[in-house]
């Protein structure tokens, strides 16, 4: 695993160190939420570093605001840095205009592409955002799976990969805002055969610290620390 870095942003957000290549997935590093939300106040502190770590990629899974949050994009992509931006068709038409610089890519279920070696695949999330989607990322022979927002659903499992192992899952437990609940969670990780279990979309508006989930292989992992993989 030397070659890649997993660090988790809190919330949903990943961000993955490949061999120095850079790709972050939905960072949520500032008070957002808060302000359309007032009862969902920030329970994790900002960590400045994420915020300046020039990202050669970035990928977004859907348009709310702890996924696709424009105060945190402001300050990775100020002074007209550019990436290359996956988006969703929720979120394609206004970031592409408000980050005119980087190259966007229309994300969407079934779309393929690949960015030095790295395969970036978009697959299917069952979400109130209807649009969202999950994104499978290929690197360094192993297979990442970011449900990003969804609920157990069959046009999920129908959209994977087939007869492709799942080297790690990243999904959400917290049963709100339609996510699975940890029941689900489990399910959902058990029915994939993932080889590792990662709870993420806890701890930052909640009290649940990611040991609800009752899954043998599940690795908790700790905001801004290196998720390490078995």
């Amino acid at each position: 695993m030397h070659n890649l870095k997993i660090i988790f942003l809190g919330q949903a957000g990943l961000l993955l160190d490949i061999n120095g290549y850079k790709v972050m997935i939905d960072p949520y590093l500032s008070d957002g939420v808060e302000k359309i939300e007032p009862e969902n106040k920030r329970r994790q502190a900002i960590d400045e570093r994420f915020l300046n770590c020039s990202p050669d990629v970035i990928v977004i899974t859907h348009a709310h605001a702890d996924h696709y949050d424009e105060e945190t994009l402001d300050r990775v992509l100020k002074g007209g840095r550019s990436c290359l931006f996956f988006a969703p068709p929720s979120v394609f038409f206004a970031a592409k205009k408000r980050y005119p610089r980087c190259n966007f890519v229309y994300f969407r279920n079934g779309t393929s592409y690949t960015a030095c070696g790295v395969v970036f695949r978009a697959v299917a999330a069952e979400h109130s955002d209807g649009e969202a989607i999950g994104a499978v990322i290929t690197c360094e022979g192993k297979n990442l799976y970011v449900t990003g927002d969804t609920l157990y659903s069959e046009r999920v499992f129908e959209s994977l990969p087939e007869n492709e192992r799942i080297d790690a899952v990243f999904l959400p437990i917290n049963g709100r805002g339609n996510n699975m609940n940890t029941a689900d969670a489990a399910r959902f990780a058990k029915r994939i055969g993932a080889k590792n279990v990662i709870p993420v979309h806890f701890g930052m508006f909640d009290d649940m610290t990611g040991e609800e989930l009752d899954c043998g292989n599940k690795i908790i992992p700790r905001i801004y620390k290196e998720v390490e993989l078995r």
